[in-house]
């Protein structure tokens, strides 16, 4: 029941809202109180301070509890109308206030913003659980459902009904009291660690600084990186130094080309030792009560592990079916990454380095290599990938494809932060399709990672079409001096993947709130968004869109040939360390029992049995594993990226079969995918489209590990 557990609505990857019905002003200080007198009825962020939040919650909390007594207390006989669709409109102030809530303290978490994190968790755990353990309620559900099939209902209404029902069941509805009162107190406490996990991660993230005041340390280094480095010293109040920080912008470049080894390991410690120093904002005591409390959870749901119980509603279903999957990959990806250790090694040993390959050496080596095997340097490619071409050229993809026109607003506008871009998005006729906000560069009150969200998502009812207000947030690297925004070829790829999850909100044609745009299981929800990447890297898109950024001249062909050549390069380590961090996701959840844990020893010999490599360190260490240790959103989910990428694999062959804008393929793909949203089974809505079941063979080729 997507539609109506606004908790785990809001704290996963697409944080969601519905459109506000009509209020009247209230209270004229506080803006959730009034309707919004505002372009296409964004929220107005300019007047949203954080002492608003409580008050608005709890006054949407206050008329979420009336509608649900309204549909308790109907003396009529439970329907369709009067049950399943009355709970999809139901609490759409909350979720108005909480979509803006939540996706601020990721985006742009201030000191106001994260003063009241804890309370609003305990706040909407409680209220979700007040609705979806509500016996009275489910009863009204639970009629309508088991006349199913002696009522007239369209797909997408059998759809709803079976989630509604389905979500009351998995949330422990028919629970004993005194199992529900546990439960309770296990969602409560689970609510708190996620908000301690997560600030923790956040603050390391800031606290640590990698300060360097003598010029000949930055050997090695890009002009960008340096005078990135420069900038930041000066806004933290240490002009004439360099400091680098554990933002991937700041530390990936260091790692890639810093000459001074032992700076690269102190950065690197810096990175994967954040909630692991022992102190108060040390994680490992947290994940230990987080993983025992899923295993109670589960148990008290009637399932054997936390994994069991996630997987039941994803397209895996089971336990061995993921394993089944990343296990084969492991196979295939671990003898290139050794092969790739080896080539690094050799240069050290000609070098007469005199040391063994370390988890700090492999991004400045990996980058030698590269540039002896392919005679390639990311230096040379970041010019022709200025941050606006590059969303440009993502805007155009979506206009061949299906017609789509993107226009700017630059007038006076409600942003979520100054820094965000936002835009108009139309279909060919010109007929609106929905707002998309843009917020690029990293800052001290903002998360890491890249992710998109909705601040109201898609619906038509009673032949009013709501269109969605899209947000899509990530961390590239910053204009430095008189340079712009100069991505990576890894960064051009990620705004087409954000991109593609904005096309899945954006192009969603759906009924009801609960079922539209990235309502789907986490497996598939990583289709849309990773297939876009395709078109990021083909040769004749990159010629579209990859111009340098001073002369306007279009990526050489030598450039994009030996992007093309090294598009294997390094995917033994790149598959590696993300399937350990998919493996490690799943032994914690795979776990049958509440005992101790040590977190760096459950890791360490996990790791290790399994075979991966010291000089490969998992992509998320368990400390700052944010995707399934700072919500529930991931948990026995990371695996997810690789799932959905045989689907994205095999589903862009569909397009290479045909043409890279095939209009026939296109719309198959728009209609069957990326409208649909969560109205039909993931595995049919993908048949619909490719007429088959989806083939590992292509993500084999892809990353060359066939």
């Amino acid at each position: 029941m997507r539609h109506f557990l606004l908790l785990s609505l809001v704290m996963v990857l697409a944080l969601t809202a519905c459109q506000s019905p009509k209020k009247e002003a209230i209270n004229g200080e506080n803006p959730f109180f009034a309707k919004y007198d505002t372009p296409f009825n964004v929220p107005p962020f300019d007047q949203i301070q954080p002492e608003h939040y409580i008050p608005a919650m709890e006054k949407g909390m206050a008329a979420h509890k009336q509608e649900i007594e309204a549909i308790i207390n109907n003396t009529e006989a439970p329907t369709f109308n009067n049950t399943i669709i009355a709970l999809d409109d139901a609490g759409k102030m909350l979720s108005e206030v909480m979509s803006v809530y939540y996706s601020l303290k990721s985006a742009h978490g201030t000191e106001g913003v994260m003063a009241i994190a804890a309370e609003v968790g305990k706040k909407m755990s409680a209220h979700g659980d007040d609705i979806s353990l509500n016996p009275a309620l489910f009863a009204k559900v639970e009629a309508v459902y088991n006349m199913r099939n002696d009522i007239e209902l369209t797909g997408e209404q059998l759809m709803l009904l079976e989630d509604t029902y389905k979500g009351f069941v998995r949330s422990g509805v028919s629970l004993a009291d005194d199992k529900k009162v546990e439960l309770r107190k296990i969602n409560t406490r689970l609510s708190e660690l996620y908000n301690s996990f997560s600030t923790n991660v956040l603050t390391e993230t800031n606290n640590f600084k990698l300060v360097i005041d003598n010029k000949e340390d930055l050997a090695g280094l890009p002009e960008s990186a340096v005078l990135g480095a420069a900038e930041t010293a000066t806004e933290m109040d240490m002009a004439g130094k360099w400091v680098f920080t554990t933002q991937k912008p700041s530390m990936l470049p260091f790692l890639s080309y810093a000459d001074k080894r032992e700076l690269r390991e102190q950065l690197y410690k810096g990175y994967y030792m954040r909630g692991n120093n022992s102190n108060e904002l040390d994680n490992k005591k947290i994940i230990e009560e987080i993983v025992n409390l899923r295993v109670q959870k589960a148990h008290l749901l009637g399932h054997e592990t936390y994994a069991d119980y996630v997987l039941e509603d994803r397209m895996a279903k089971t336990s061995d079916k993921v394993y089944e999957l990343l296990e084969e990959l492991w196979s295939r990806a671990i003898p290139v990454a050794k092969k790739e250790r080896a080539a690094m090694q050799a240069i050290i040993d000609r070098e007469k380095g005199g040391f063994e390959l370390a988890s700090w050496d492999w991004w400045y080596y990996a980058e030698k290599v590269r540039q002896e095997k392919y005679n390639l340097d990311e230096n040379e490619v970041r010019p022709y990938f200025e941050l606006n071409n590059v969303r440009d050229g993502a805007f155009d993809v979506a206009t061949k494809l299906w017609g789509l026109q993107f226009e700017e607003i630059t007038e006076d506008f409600p942003k979520p932060h100054a820094d965000a871009q936002v835009f108009k998005v139309t279909e060919a006729d010109g007929s609106h399709k929905g707002i998309l906000y843009m917020d690029w560069h990293p800052r001290a009150t903002k998360k890491q990672g890249a992710w998109c969200g909705a601040f109201r998502k898609q619906s038509r009812r009673g032949g009013v079409d709501t269109p969605p207000v899209v947000t899509i947030v990530c961390n590239f690297s910053k204009p430095v001096g008189d340079l712009p925004a100069l991505l990576s070829f890894d960064e051009a790829s990620t705004l087409f993947h954000e991109f593609g999850h904005g096309l899945h909100q954006l192009l969603s044609d759906c009924t009801y709130t609960g079922l539209s745009g990235t309502s789907v299981p986490r497996d598939f929800v990583e289709l849309p968004s990773q297939i876009m990447e395709n078109w990021a890297g083909d040769p004749a898109v990159m010629k579209e869109y990859a111009r340098h950024y001073k002369t306007g001249e279009v990526i050489p062909d030598e450039l994009v040939t030996k992007l093309k050549n090294s598009g294997h390069f390094n995917q033994g380590f790149a598959t590696t360390e993300y399937l350990a961090a998919a493996l490690l996701d799943m032994n914690y959840h795979t776990q049958k029992e509440v005992k101790p844990i040590d977190v760096n020893q459950f890791e360490e010999d996990y790791l290790a049995g399994i075979g991966l490599m010291p000089e490969i360190i998992s992509r998320y260490k368990s400390t700052y594993f944010m995707h399934i240790f700072a919500s529930g959103g991931y948990s026995a989910g990371y695996y997810s990226y690789i799932w959905s990428g045989v689907l994205d694999a095999d589903a862009f062959e569909a397009f290479k079969e045909t043409s890279l804008y095939d209009q026939t393929t296109a719309l198959s793909f728009r209609e069957n995918i990326l409208e649909r949203g969560g109205t039909i089974d993931a595995m049919e809505m993908y048949k619909n489209f490719r007429g088959r079941e989806p083939k590992i063979e292509a993500l084999l080729r892809q990353r060359g590990l066939n």
